[in-house]
């Protein structure tokens, strides 16, 4: 079967966003300055985070490793459309396809699982903070980390099981400028019904599924402060709406995608857009400017930057 797939199929042509030149280049220009600030947002964090002593705990370690996967997960599709952006006839290899949905389906799983360990960090900061340190020791940080990455391979893993043995002979045009699961299945020479069911199923509920355990510790936790101190809700609420924020950023496209069950090409683009573009620069950007110890090392870094400059 496999041979069978790569002599019948051997590129996939992406149709991209638009066929205005117009569009297209405003979407370079977009797609190229948004991609060098996703890259330099997200090093300067991790960078700030290894060189500084004060941001040497478990919140901005997780935080580090957030910015690493959000890079990863930007990289893995945008410069290939920046590069496609230059071209009428935009084509991916077979295995480049396979590959993009791997890494895609490998990076969103462990931020989902990141970020779900980020929320059970600040539970203990805010409701446990006296056993703040005691749980969340440097151990407890290794396995949550080590979780989320294993936890992404696994998923990710198990969606192209399903699909790698797929009969493509035709069409092999994808109405995107990446793939993903949704429209390369769609592709394949068969009924596909039943695994497009396992993959809302994978993706979208277990989406659903984390975003809704992720709100309901957020309300316990605004509740249990509430319990205990009404002056200090207002502090917990400021904290966690950057985490709320992020929460919605990442989940709320990747619901449309695996869920939705009426195709919406236009707005599926944008949302991709929006996941793979804005997100990975919104996310580093939240938290470094509503947290004043990051803003701190922010500067100290840059600091650092320009005396280095300067004896040079």
């Amino acid at each position: 079967m496999n041979e069978l797939n790569y002599s019948m199929v051997s590129e996939f042509v992406f149709l991209g966003i638009s066929n205005s030149w117009t569009i297209q280049l405003g979407l370079l220009v977009f797609a190229i300055i948004f991609y060098m600030a996703v890259v330099l947002g997200n090093f300067f964090i991790v960078l700030a985070v290894i060189s500084d002593s004060h941001l040497h705990s478990p919140m901005y370690f997780l935080l580090a490793n957030l910015s690493i996967i959000d890079l990863g997960l930007s990289t893995v599709a945008v410069p290939k459309m920046i590069y496609d952006l230059f071209y009428e006839h935009k084509v991916i290899s077979f295995m480049g396809c396979f590959t993009q949905i791997f890494f895609i389906h490998f990076m969103g799983g462990t931020e989902m699982v990141l970020l779900i360990s980020m929320a059970f960090d600040r539970y203990i900061a805010i409701c446990k903070p006296l056993h703040y340190l005691t749980i969340m020791n440097p151990k407890m940080c290794i396995v949550l980390l080590v979780s989320a990455w294993i936890i992404g391979f696994i998923h990710s893993v198990i969606q192209l099981a399903f699909v790698v043995n797929l009969p493509f002979c035709g069409p092999n045009e994808i109405d995107s400028f990446y793939c993903d699961l949704p429209r390369f299945i769609k592709l394949a020479c068969m009924d596909t019904y039943k695994l497009e069911f396992i993959v809302t199923i994978n993706s979208g509920f277990i989406s659903i599924g984390s975003m809704f355990l992720l709100f309901i510790s957020y309300i316990y936790i605004l509740v249990t402060v509430q319990k205990h101190s009404s002056s200090g809700l207002s502090k917990a609420l400021s904290t966690l709406s950057a985490h709320i924020s992020v929460v919605i950023l990442f989940f709320g496209p990747c619901i449309f995608f695996y869920v939705w069950p009426f195709p919406t090409l236009p707005v599926d683009k944008f949302l991709a857009i929006i996941d793979l573009i804005i997100t990975p620069i919104l996310n580093p950007s939240i938290y470094t400017f509503r947290n004043k110890d990051m803003k701190a090392a922010m500067k100290r870094l840059i600091g650092q930057i320009v005396n280095f400059e300067k004896i040079l």
